[in-house]
């Protein structure tokens, strides 16, 4: 049986997306301690996650329980390195809510942290363990859809549209561009705000401190191996036209998308056309019934249909067989310090004119450096 504990700040980002009730799911884990400065809230997520204990002081916790995991909860990424680094260094292994980290060098510091610990770290997107993203993946490795000419991805252009968003939920659109496409070689950005480029006087801190952001529309263009791009767009406020976050694959055959509702509450749906018209045009699009996901072992099912709550407990199974198979999680940190340096990237290319290849020499924030 795996100790189990998560870091939460109530107020500061809270526990994520119930960052902290997957365990109760798992046979194979036992919640022992939450950590959270804030009495109140730390007292509901003991009695919501089933913990036995609760600490005000993470450190606390770390030290005195021995857990074999811990959740590093808060949605505030500028915590995570802390977070995660003493984890590592109690010997935890770790999963994380996204984004990994507010900039490189964060990322590098948990990444080497693990690494010298000899733990394991997964990262919260929850895309790479359930559906539709699932079939998705099998349609394109099948060939269902001929080989793989270019990806769109978009965030959820609500307030947050340009480059919070991008930071926010940027970083699941990116991580999937890599899961289907590889590694990707180089990217072109463009970020505006009211229509004119930004500069780095546009950065701002959002409340949620996710890292420094700017512009109102942000556009990144990635190449990948054998012609392959992605395109990621956000623009503030387009979310009045209706769902907006989702991702579409376009093969020589076919074509793949697929449409995540903004409130969680609708099962995210994916289409697929074959019809002989050009992607832009649309055609006659069948939506695709797909099977029930993954089931954990000994695990009930869950009271649920929210997309994060179904990935964290098939993350955090993952993240156990990872430990005894001795092999990265499926999303792993350096998956997600690549999802992030795919969108900070963008502003890299903003601000030298010029296509950008990764990696990043320079891991400084580029509205810092």
């Amino acid at each position: 049986m795996y100790r189990a504990g998560a870091i939460g700040h109530t107020g500061r980002g809270d526990y994520g997306h119930e960052m902290h009730l997957a365990y109760q799911h798992l046979p194979m884990t036992e919640m022992i301690a939450i950590a959270d400065p804030d009495e109140a809230g730390r007292n509901k997520a003991v009695v919501d996650s089933g913990a036995q204990r609760g600490y005000s002081d993470y450190r606390e916790m770390l030290a005195v329980e021995k857990l074999d995991i811990v959740s590093v909860s808060p949605r505030e990424a500028a915590q995570h390195a802390e977070m995660c680094i003493a984890a590592a260094q109690a010997g935890s292994n770790i999963y994380c809510d996204k984004p990994l980290a507010t900039d490189l060098e964060e990322a590098d510091a948990i990444i080497e942290a693990c690494d010298n610990a000899g733990v394991k770290i997964a990262v919260a997107h929850q895309s790479r363990y359930i559906e539709p993203f699932l079939t998705a993946k099998r349609m394109l490795d099948n060939g269902d859809i001929g080989t793989l000419l270019s990806m769109h991805a978009r965030g959820k252009e609500d307030h947050r549209g340009g480059g919070e968003d991008a930071v926010v939920l940027g970083v699941h659109m990116t991580d999937l561009m890599r899961w289907f496409a590889g590694e990707p070689q180089w990217v072109v950005g463009r970020v505006t705000q009211d229509g004119r480029e930004i500069t780095k006087a546009d950065a701002w801190q959002p409340k949620e401190l996710n890292g420094l952001v700017a512009g109102d529309s942000v556009l990144g263009l990635y190449g990948f191996d054998n012609g392959v791009v992605g395109h990621f767009v956000s623009v503030r406020n387009q979310h009045v036209r209706g769902d907006r976050w989702g991702f579409v694959l376009v093969g020589t055959k076919g074509t793949i998308a697929m449409r995540f509702f903004m409130d969680f509450e609708s099962a995210s749906r994916i289409s697929v056309t074959y019809s002989n018209v050009v992607p832009e045009e649309g055609g006659e699009w069948k939506l695709l019934d797909v099977p029930p996901e993954p089931i954990v072992p000994g695990s009930p099912a869950l009271p649920t249909g929210h997309p994060p709550t179904r990935g964290n407990r098939l993350a955090i199974a993952d993240l156990v067989k990872s430990i005894e198979e001795n092999r990265e999680p499926l999303c792993n940190g350096r998956d997600a310090r690549k999802a992030l340096e795919m969108i900070l990237a963008i502003y890299t290319s903003q601000f030298s004119g010029q296509r950008v290849g990764f990696p990043l020499t320079d891991r400084r924030h580029p509205l810092k450096a």
